[in-house]
């Protein structure tokens, strides 16, 4: 238990000396006890912080058609991101081999990426009547995961609804990042 101790005013005052009293005692164990209460009342009451993730819609794994699946996107709706080393990324519009935008280094600022995502959603749909963009995230083996996790990022920030994380690269993309210094070997 907690003791409160009092001044008795010992010291000495027109010569009469006084006795020590002892001070009251205070309990407290009620106030321990509200205390606790207090803090179970706060803890159940507030609200944690909810974690933030992004919801990725993944096809199922299936091995029989995975291997000889390929996925034929319209070149005029295509926009291809291939992730390189040093956080930049070579976009092209179209396909590799005859590209209807040709292949430039940009980088994740809201100048690089996000201005070219915005262009491609607003030209696209005039060029292919009215049919969105697609985008195909291609990460090199030099990216690293934030890339892939910015790139999600600017799908989201420029409301790309149509997009795709494809983990085969092809080897002219290869070539591409080597030819623009974006991936050392």
């Amino acid at each position: 238990m907690a003791e409160l101790n009092q001044d008795s005013g010992g010291g000495k005052k027109g010569g009469k000396v006084r006795s020590k009293k002892n001070g009251g005692k205070v309990d407290l164990t009620a106030m321990v006890d509200l205390a606790f209460l207090l803090i179970t009342f706060f803890m159940l009451t507030t609200s944690l912080n909810k974690p933030q993730a992004m919801d990725v819609a993944m096809p199922d794994k299936n091995v029989e058609t995975d291997r000889n699946t390929d996925v034929n996107v319209d070149e005029h709706r295509s926009v291809t991101l291939v992730l390189g080393s040093d956080n930049k990324i070579v976009w092209y519009n179209g396909s590799i081999a005859s590209p209807i935008y040709p292949p430039a280094v940009i980088d994740y600022s809201k100048d690089g990426i996000r201005a070219v995502l915005q262009r491609m959603k607003a030209e696209v749909p005039k060029k292919t009547g009215g049919r969105d963009v697609i985008v195909v995230i291609r990460p090199s083996e030099q990216s690293v995961t934030r890339n892939i996790i910015d790139a999600l990022d600017e799908m989201k920030i420029a409301d790309i609804k149509r997009y795709m994380i494809s983990n085969r690269i092809m080897p002219e993309e290869v070539a591409l990042l080597e030819k623009e210094g974006i991936y050392n070997d």
